[in-house]
């Protein structure tokens, strides 16, 4: 399924000014977001985080399920887990939480050690 049959299947029966009004963004715009390209130039749309943020708060949809639809969970300008220390090892993550002082020195140095241990363990 694409985003913007997804779009069109949240919409239902709603009118496309009713629900572009909910988002706070224009109909125009919530109709090519549906047509899944800019109708003036033929290119796909690539909506903002935000716009896409608006959309799963007018229809109650999990925004991460959205940008998975949209192509954009393992896109980090998107997906704000991604953003965070050791998003790809969840038991790192969870350990650098659990630390008193974590900051961005700390991540930094964690990383360097990560990859030290990592790669020896690949010999």
């Amino acid at each position: 399924m694409s985003l913007g049959e997804l779009l069109k299947e949240l919409r239902g029966d709603e009118g496309l000014r009713d629900a572009a009004k909910r988002m706070d963004i224009t109909y125009s715009y919530l109709a090519m977001l549906e047509r899944g390209k800019d109708r003036r130039t033929g290119q796909p749309i690539k909506p903002t985080p935000e716009t896409l943020q608006r959309i799963a708060n007018a229809y109650k949809f999990d925004y991460f399920k959205l940008i998975d639809v949209a192509g954009f969970l393992n896109n980090s300008f998107y997906n704000p887990i991604l953003k965070e220390p050791f998003a790809q090892n969840p038991t790192l993550q969870q350990w650098y939480k659990s630390l008193p002082y974590s900051n961005e020195q700390d991540v930094v140095k964690l990383k360097i050690i990560w990859d030290v241990i990592h790669e020896g363990g690949d010999n």
